[in-house]
């Protein structure tokens, strides 16, 4: 049987996405945008349930599709709010949209927003060496400057907290415990 971080509980969701995914370095726009928004309707809630609804969130929000998100109206709106198969708060819907329009003003600027992101950690992962998921913290440096700097160009829900799971989520840090079998893979 594999060793897996601690995190990880028998649910097939937490499995796929740990074994998969989770802190394999990212650099596809279109992946990241859709890491952010999912880490940002997260905020509060416990990650499985992100998890659980991401088919629908996709199907929802066009396949996180930033361009036709930076677009939506209060219709969109209003149908966002009435589908039961996402998490459904204005505050978070609004945000999704407003951060697709900021995301693509970073693209202009920055040519990609992988780009953008990655220079919080000069290009490469951190790997740090955490024997349980206790000594895993919830910010770090690099995320507080990430949330300030993304913050400041208009993003909404991407504080510390937030950008630091972004940052597991897209391997700008390898947080797998080291006696995991995904921490020397990465």
């Amino acid at each position: 049987m594999k060793k897996r971080c601690s995190w990880v509980n028998n649910n097939p969701f937490s499995i796929k996405y740990h074994d998969e995914e989770w802190g394999i370095p990212l650099h596809n726009d279109r992946k990241l945008f859709e890491f952010l928004l999912l880490d940002s309707f997260q905020a509060g809630l416990n990650w499985v349930t992100v998890l659980k609804k991401r088919e629908s969130f996709k199907k929802a929000f066009d396949n996180f599709n930033y361009l036709k998100i930076a677009t939506y109206d209060e219709e969109k709106v209003q149908n966002l709010l009435s589908d039961k198969g996402i998490i459904r708060n204005r505050l978070k819907i609004d945000a999704a949209i407003s951060n697709a329009k900021e995301f693509i003003k970073i693209q202009k600027e920055f040519g990609t927003f992988d780009k953008y992101i990655w220079k919080f950690v000069n290009h490469k992962t951190i790997k740090n060496s955490f024997k349980t998921w206790h000594e895993v913290p919830a910010t770090s440096k690099e995320s507080e400057e990430m949330s300030k700097d993304l913050k400041k160009r208009g993003f909404k829900f991407v504080g510390a907290t937030i950008c630091y799971a972004f940052m597991q989520a897209a391997g700008m840090v390898n947080d797998h415990e080291i006696t995991c079998f995904r921490y020397n893979e990465i």
